[in-house]
């Protein structure tokens, strides 16, 4: 968990990102993770019962809905209380989604755990803007400025 190469890895071959608990409020740092990367060239899917759409993408209630309207998730970035992590995890597990990332104070070391017994691959208690930014990231972006303040 958390090694430079699985970092390196999620963001090189992830494509399609489900964000969990992705809000349209300005105020949220999920909103401005979420822009950042979909100027990346990311596919951004908002899953959030309380939206009906964030960043020109339709929101899911459910990871579930979620990956049976968009067809694959390579990525599920959680913006939710760490309290939250267990039952994202299994639905992770579930849904065989390979890659999972836990944003900056979002913490569950037992779910972690879990999941990667089960395969998925995670990095836990950091933010994907600020690791993207640093330069942990696939050549498309190689103009990116490097380490930038998550704005969490």
């Amino acid at each position: 968990m958390n090694e430079p190469e699985t970092i390196r890895t999620i963001l090189e071959r992830a494509k399609t990102i489900a964000v969990v608990g992705l809000s349209p409020r300005v105020d949220r740092p999920s909103l401005h993770v979420s822009r950042y990367m979909q100027a990346q060239g990311y596919r951004i899917v908002p899953v959030n019962p309380g939206a009906s759409s964030v960043l020109g993408e339709t929101a899911y209630p459910t990871l579930a809905a979620a990956l049976a309207a968009v067809g694959t998730i390579d990525l599920v970035n959680v913006f939710r209380a760490s309290r939250y992590v267990a039952e994202i995890v299994e639905e992770t597990i579930r849904l065989k989604i390979p890659y999972l990332w836990l944003q900056q104070g979002v913490c569950d070391e037992q779910a972690a755990r879990r999941a990667e017994a089960a395969g998925v691959k995670v990095v836990m208690d950091r933010c994907i803007y600020q690791e993207h930014s640093a330069g942990l990231h696939s050549p498309r972006d190689a103009a990116s400025p490097g380490g930038e303040s998550c704005p969490l």
